[in-house]
């Protein structure tokens, strides 16, 4: 991963220097991805099972969670575009 600011750091610019840079550390493995590391990886989901109306803390309950999330701040969007221009027009 790339560093945020690839400029080096030169204090001699610096009014009040503070603490010093440290460097970006590697995400902790958790538990979970040293179990899917010993299975050998995620198992591929069909279409059929990724898309299906699951209830609950599924992925498939937040893949419908954010597609109806999507469509309704399009359409909340679109309602006040469409009423500012009724606005203008009158």
């Amino acid at each position: 991963m790339a560093p945020a600011n690839p400029v080096p750091f030169d204090s001699s610019t610096d009014p009040a220097p503070g603490p010093a840079p440290q460097a970006p550390r590697e995400p902790e493995a958790s538990a979970n991805s040293a179990a899917l590391e010993a299975a050998g990886g995620p198992e591929p989901v069909s279409q059929e099972e990724l898309n299906a109306w699951r209830r609950g803390f599924t992925p498939q309950a937040e893949i419908w969670n954010g597609r109806l999330a999507m469509v309704g701040l399009s359409m909340g969007l679109a309602v006040l575009l469409l009423a500012r221009l009724a606005g203008h027009a009158g």
